[in-house]
């Protein structure tokens, strides 16, 4: 009996401990120490989102030569890791853009503008022997942009891109997204009384600039978030007027003033190279206008980022 006692009075001992230990936390076997205090641990953050991707467009505008401008936007912007994800462009601005869309970086882009033969893309026709109103064909850009693109169509480009033209019987304008490039952007082109309207299907059209000088809304429906409008049009108190060409670009210019103030206030960014007095016939200061387009983007360049880092919530 004396023996069947102590073993009770062991078990209620144990029992004891075993309590004892599991309202302490601590379970004798595992770890063999009592865990720290919970006061003392450091708080993990929750996790973040990653920001978000945004999709940056730029909507280059018509100017004809003043156009050299948006390569130098281009290689300022590659320069900082800035590119664009999708293009719109009317004008010289849809030949420049359909250029970078198709593949050429900004270096590319200077080096094919400095290579460029004028001649090649002003094929003279003769207006007194035509019912077509114009003076250029415009199927010297047609060619020059189907073969620098090597026969791409539009839809094969590396970015989308769309150029600007005018329906010449609606007014409307039109983005052509699909098809031949170099068609698409010969129509964007084609300024009355300078080219030939360009017919295609049983419609003709005309420059863009009519409608769109620089398209910030076709960006905007091209799916961009963020849009760089690059405005290359020549302020009519300073833009020299020697020629005719040079006089129906000036009148071009001056129509797009009041279409520019309503289209550019819903861009984020509005860059306008400091041309000059340069004519949109010049094509010998290609190189003024490139590094113009550079310093323009360069001296906006903390706003752009700016602005990029508040949208992208990082």
């Amino acid at each position: 009996m004396r023996f069947i006692s102590r073993i009770a009075a062991l078990t209620a001992v144990s029992s004891s401990l075993l309590l004892a230990a599991c309202s302490s936390g601590w379970v004798p076997g595992f770890s063999g120490a009592k865990p720290a205090d919970n006061a003392g641990a450091t708080p993990v953050a929750a996790p973040t989102a990653p920001p978000r991707k945004i999709r940056i467009g730029l909507a280059l505008g018509g100017g004809a030569a003043r156009g050299f401008a948006h390569i130098g936007v281009i290689k300022a912007l590659e320069s900082q890791g800035i590119n664009a994800d999708v293009v719109a462009g009317t004008s010289a601005g849809s030949l420049v853009g359909a250029l970078y869309a198709a593949g050429n970086n900004g270096f590319a882009l200077q080096k094919l503008a400095l290579e460029m033969d004028e001649a090649a893309i002003s094929d003279w026709s003769v207006p007194l022997f035509s019912k077509v109103s114009g003076v250029l064909k415009g199927e010297g850009v047609q060619n020059y942009v189907n073969r620098s693109v090597n026969n791409l169509p539009i839809e094969k480009f590396k970015i989308p891109f769309g150029a600007v033209a005018t329906d010449l019987k609606s007014g409307q304008p039109i983005l052509f997204q699909r098809g031949n490039a170099g068609i698409a952007v010969r129509a964007s082109s084609a300024v009355p009384g300078v080219f030939q309207s360009v017919k295609i299907g049983d419609r003709n059209y005309v420059d863009g600039g009519l409608v769109s000088p620089v398209p910030v809304h076709f960006a905007r429906q091209m799916g961009a978030d963020f849009v760089i409008a690059v405005n290359i049009s020549a302020q009519p108190e300073v833009q020299a007027s020697s020629t005719s060409v040079d006089v129906l670009l000036q009148t071009f210019a001056i129509m797009g003033q009041s279409i520019n103030q309503y289209e550019l206030k819903d861009a984020d960014i509005v860059l306008q190279p400091s041309l000059g007095n340069m004519r949109g016939s010049d094509f010998s200061s290609r190189n003024v206008a490139i590094l113009a387009g550079e310093q323009a983007t360069m001296a906006a360049m903390p706003e752009i980022k700016y602005k990029l880092k508040l949208l992208s919530g990082n």
